[in-house]
């Protein structure tokens, strides 16, 4: 066909050429896969058949499989409607959301390089978006901070900063960040084979006097939003192992608290509050996994501190084993303060005041 003829065709059908500049972090991935994510509303059969019909790369064909690499020039021969229906909206309307509407920033960096940062969450805010909240939460604020230092381009068609770990709403401290695609992948690498250990500080009912090594099996509940430990692992469950290490025990009237560092050797949802209720050592302040024995001192929390939620926080990092592109990380700890709300209940502890 003339490239005449094509234009004329292509003008006929109302279809044009749209070009994509494969970036370093939209690089390294396959066809199939980018487009899945530049196009989200498109069915898997139908990215199929534009890789087909309507794809061409530097120039040329490529089937599925085909792995992209930075600087190639990706084609798209489908009309601006068809783009802006199987994205979602159009790409100006896009680049507007993103340079206009900005996430309130209420997060501390503990650190950061050209890699990674760690964003230290503080107490209500989400991690990632849900149906009560799609702007204002965590990933969206980072992403706008990079956006702004420069460190982040929103024309990349399919990456953006995002978490490799997340915290409950109420769970305060460190959250980790991939700033490119290669960093992320990386991180996710890191923490799923035990490279990154996470410690958290907590306070508990009743004594902690030795360092306590559980495991269990932890299923979900959709119902009720809770998870319940098992010593039988079933077929929906999922194993975990937490290992929970005494720093202080404080004694008041009627009741024993306890100040612990816990390491997640797992990751779960929950993980942490539902173990050590079930260990006999509920979260001050947690009502969702409380006992009934320690009802009575949670509601004193409210009453006095207005304490309704855990007492739990991310509070250190330790980089053990690290891959090739990360490896100047290996042996380096990352400590962030507990939240005022935290140390003012420790304070109170250490005193020997009663709640």
């Amino acid at each position: 066909m003339s490239l005449c003829v094509a234009h004329l065709w292509r003008k006929w059908y109302n279809i044009t050429m749209k070009q994509i500049e494969i970036t370093k972090n939209d690089a390294g991935r396959r066809l199939d896969r980018f487009l899945r994510k530049y196009l989200p509303k498109a069915s898997l059969g139908s990215i199929y058949k534009i890789i087909r019909k309507d794809v061409k790369v530097d120039g040329k064909r490529r089937d599925e499989k085909y792995m992209l690499s930075e600087g190639e020039i990706l084609t798209l021969y489908l009309s601006d409607e068809m783009i802006a229906e199987l994205r979602g909206g159009t790409d100006s309307e896009l680049e507007e959301t993103k340079s206009s509407v900005r996430a309130r920033r209420n997060f501390k960096i503990v650190y950061e390089d050209e890699n990674i940062l760690v964003a230290d969450k503080p107490f209500g805010l989400l991690t990632h978006g849900d149906s009560s909240e799609k702007k204002n939460h965590l990933a969206n604020q980072v992403k706008d901070y990079l956006i702004e230092t420069g460190e982040f381009n929103p024309r990349e068609k399919v990456f953006a900063p995002a978490p490799a770990n997340r915290l409950d709403r109420n769970t305060t401290g460190m959250v980790l960040f991939g700033k490119t695609a290669e960093a992320l992948k990386d991180l996710n690498k890191m923490i799923r084979e035990g490279g990154i250990r996470k410690f958290y500080l907590t306070l508990c009912y009743g004594a902690v006097e030795e360092e306590l090594h559980l495991t269990g099996s932890l299923s979900k509940d959709e119902k009720t939003n809770t998870v319940n430990v098992s010593d039988r692992p079933s077929s929906e469950s999922k194993d975990i192992e937490t290992i929970v290490r005494p720093l202080a025990i404080y004694t008041g009237k009627g009741m024993t608290v306890s100040l612990v560092e816990v390491e997640l050797v797992t990751g779960r949802t929950h993980q942490i509050r539902a173990h050590l209720a079930s260990a006999g050592h509920p979260l001050l302040g947690d009502y969702k996994y409380q006992t009934r024995a320690v009802t009575k001192h949670n509601l004193g929390l409210k009453n006095k501190y207005e304490i309704n939620t855990q007492l739990l926080h991310s509070a250190r990092l330790e980089f053990v084993e690290c891959t090739e592109a990360l490896e100047y990380m290996e042996g380096k700890q990352i400590e962030t303060d507990m939240p005022e709300s935290f140390g003012r209940i420790l304070g109170e502890l250490r005193m020997m005041k009663e709640f």
